[in-house]
């Protein structure tokens, strides 16, 4: 039996509280390591993935969302892979864009992990971040949920 993963409510009162929490994110992240993206459109999920790369390479690295892509790989001392699966039509396409490599060798941030079917997500690494993003008064909540190794990280987490 596998305990309950822990789980932490962040109120983001803007997009620059968004790209913090990437940030913040960023220096708990390691390689092997999956962080899972949830949300309506427009809630902040590539605010947030922007945040984090942008963390683990340089500020001023271009981050463009991978929708039409489905994946943007970025150089660092960390290797990040960010896939957006919103216009995946089958979970098996998966394989042909190379997630299961780029957790391998970094860290894979995954925009709509609903699409990867169920279990998918939890297939991926036991060591993950599930981050669900909506909203909250005139901001955004992010349930931070931790698998794994996260499951501590998250107590370390400031933002």
């Amino acid at each position: 039996m596998h305990p309950l993963p822990d789980a932490r409510d962040i109120t983001l009162a803007d997009e620059a509280a968004t790209t913090r929490l990437g940030a913040a994110l960023a220096q708990h992240v390691a390689a092997g390591e999956v962080v899972l993206l949830s949300g309506d459109l427009g809630m902040g999920k590539s605010t947030l993935a922007r945040g984090l790369i942008r963390a683990l390479t340089r500020p001023d690295e271009d981050v463009p969302s991978p929708t039409f892509t489905l994946v943007q790989f970025y150089e660092g001392p960390t290797p990040v892979a960010h896939f957006d699966l919103y216009r995946l039509e089958d979970p098996r396409e998966v394989d042909e864009i190379g997630l299961q490599e780029a957790i391998d060798e970094g860290v894979a941030l995954i925009e709509w992990p609903e699409r990867l079917g169920t279990g998918g997500a939890e297939a991926l690494s036991p060591d993950r971040l599930s981050v669900r993003l909506e909203t909250a008064g005139t901001g955004r909540r992010a349930r931070l949920t931790g698998h794994g190794v996260w499951a501590e990280k998250l107590k370390e987490l400031h933002v």
